[in-house]
C-alpha cells in the first residue's frame, strides 16, 4: 500500500484512480477494441490501466473485482445499446411486450450495475431498486397488457383494475419479501422493503399505468384514423388516375374492332356492354366504401369475358375461372381482387409460351377465398409496360392492413415459372 499523508487524500487518490481507469476504459478502449483497431496495444493499455488500481489499493484482488465489475457493466451497457436500437423491431415481433418496457428495463440494469461497481450502495438501496422497480416494470406490463384491457370491458373498469391490482400485490407479499431477505439478510430490513414496494406499486405505478395506458390508447385510435383517411384519400386518388388503363382499353378498343369487321355485330355488341358496365362501375361504386360482394363479383367476370376476347385467339392459353354466384349479403371494399387478376393476365399470358391463369373465389358466410394462380413471363426490359402494374400489389397490400386489420390473411408466393395469390377476408 503506498503511504499517504492524510486518509482523506489516500481517499480522494482512490476514487480518482478508479474514476480515471473507468473513463479510459469507457471512452477509449471499448471503442478501439469493438472497431477493430490496435487490438495487442488497447488490450496492453487496459490491463496495465487495471493494473494501476491494483498498485494504488495494495491489492490483487481488488484489481479483479474492479475487472469484472467494468466487465459486467460494459456487457450490460453494449447489450442496452443492442436493445435500444432493435426496440422497435423488437416490439412489432414480440406484441406482447407493452410500450417502454426495454427503455424502463435498460435504465434499470444500467444503475442497478453502477449501484454495484461505484461500492457504495449498501444492501437496503440495492434491495429498493432491485425489487421495487423490476416489481413496477413487471405491473406496469401486467396492467397495460392485461389488467386494464379486462377492466375496460367491465361496468367499472377503475374499481375492477384496483381490485386486480390489490389482490396481485397481496399475493406478491411473501416472494417480496423473500428476495428482499436474500438480499439484505436482515429480516427488518427486508419487511421495510416489502411495504415500500407496496405502497410504491400502489400509489404510484398503478395510476401511472392507467394513465399512460388511457393516452396510450386515444393516441393509437387517432393514428389509425388518420392512417386510414389518408389511406381511403390515397386510394381514391390512385384510383381516379387508374380508372382508364390505357394499355386494357387500347387492347379491348383493338379487339372490339377486329371482332367488328369479322362478326358485324353480335360479339362486339356484347363486348361493349361489358365495357360500359365497367366504366360505370369505376365511376360510381368504386368511390363508395362498401359495395355488395356480388358487384365486386360482377366486375370481375366482365374483367376476365373482355380478356377472353383478347386470349381466345391465342394457342396454348388456358383460363380457367370458378367464381360463386350464389346471392350473399355481405359486402367488401371496391377494388380489392381486381389487382390480382390485372397482374394475372399482364403476367401470365405470353404469346410465345404456353401459358394458363386459374381463378378460384367462394363466399362462405362472411369469408371470402379467394386464389389466383398464373404462369408467370417477365415481360422483357424493353417492353413499356413492365414497370407499371395498375394500381399495384403494393396499394392493395396497405388497403387491406387498414380497412381488414387481423381480419385477412395475404400469402404470395412466386417461383421463376408461376405466380400464386391466397386471399382470405373476413367480410362485413
Amino acid at each position: 500500500m503506498i503511504p499517504y499523508p492524510n486518509v482523506y487524500i489516500r481517499e480522494y487518490a482512490e476514487a480518482t484512480v478508479i474514476f480515471a481507469t473507468f473513463l479510459f476504459l469507457n471512452f477509449y478502449s471499448v471503442p478501439r477494441i469493438r472497431r477493430g483497431e490496435g487490438l495487442f496495444m488497447t488490450m496492453l493499455w487496459s490491463v496495465l490501466a487495471l493494473g494501476v488500481i491494483g498498485i494504488v489499493f495494495g491489492s490483487a484482488e481488488v484489481a479483479l473485482v474492479s475487472i469484472g465489475l467494468f466487465a459486467s457493466y460494459v456487457f450490460v451497457k453494449e447489450a442496452s445499446v443492442y436493445l435500444w436500437n432493435k426496440s422497435k423491431t423488437i416490439h412489432q415481433t414480440y406484441s406482447f411486450l407493452a410500450p417502454g418496457v426495454f427503455l424502463a428495463v435498460i435504465i434499470w440494469l444500467i444503475v442497478f450495475v453502477l449501484l454495484l461497481i461505484s461500492g457504495q450502495a449498501d444492501r437496503d438501496i440495492l434491495g429498493v431498486w432491485g425489487i421495487t422497480i423490476a416489481s413496477g416494470i413487471f405491473l406496469y406490463s401486467l396492467s397495460f397488457l392485461s389488467f386494464i384491457p379486462a377492466a375496460l370491458r367491465k361496468k367499472r373498469p377503475r374499481v375492477a383494475y384496483v381490485w386486480n391490482v390489490f389482490w396481485v400485490l397481496a399475493i406478491a407479499e411473501l416472494p417480496v419479501w423473500l428476495f428482499a431477505f436474500l438480499i439484505t439478510n436482515d429480516e427488518e430490513s427486508a419487511v421495510i422493503i416489502t411495504f415500500v414496494n407496496s405502497l410504491f406499486q400502489f400509489f404510484i405505478i398503478m395510476p401511472f399505468s392507467w394513465i399512460f395506458y388511457m393516452r396510450y390508447k386515444r393516441g393509437t385510435e387517432e393514428i389509425l384514423s388518420l392512417q386510414t383517411e389518408l389511406g381511403h384519400s390515397t386510394a381514391k386518388l390512385d384510383f381516379l388516375r387508374s380508372q382508364i388503363n390505357p394499355h386494357f382499353l387500347f387492347n379491348a378498343l383493338n379487339t372490339l374492332y377486329g371482332t367488328a369487321i369479322q362478326e358485324k355485330a353480335e360479339r362486339t355488341s356484347e363486348a361493349i356492354q361489358k365495357l360500359g358496365d365497367m366504366m360505370r362501375f369505376m365511376l360510381h361504386e368504386n368511390l363508395q366504401s362498401r359495395i355488395m360482394v356480388a358487384r365486386e363479383i360482377e366486375y370481375l367476370n366482365n374483367y376476365i369475358s373482355l380478356q377472353r376476347l383478347r386470349t381466345d385467339a391465342i394457342e396454348g392459353v388456358s383460363i380457367q375461372t370458378e367464381i360463386d354466384n350464389e346471392p350473399t349479403l355481405a359486402q367488401i371494399s371496391p377494388m380489392l381482387l381486381i389487382p390480382f387478376v390485372e397482374n394475372a393476365f399482364k403476367h401470365g399470358i405470353s404469346f410465345r409460351a404456353p401459358s394458363y391463369i386459374k381463378i378460384t373465389l367462394q363466399v362462405s358466410g362472411k369469408t371470402l377465398h379467394f386464389d389466383v394462380s398464373n404462369s408467370n413471363h417477365p415481360k422483357p426490359d424493353s417492353d413499356p409496360e413492365k414497370s407499371k402494374s395498375g394500381i399495384g400489389l403494393e396499394n392493395v397490400k396497405q388497403r387491406l392492413q387498414l380497412l381488414y386489420p387481423e381480419r385477412h390473411e395475404l400469402i404470395i408466393r412466386e417461383t421463376g415459372k408461376e405466380f400464386f395469390v391466397h386471399l382470405t377476408i373476413q367480410l362485413s
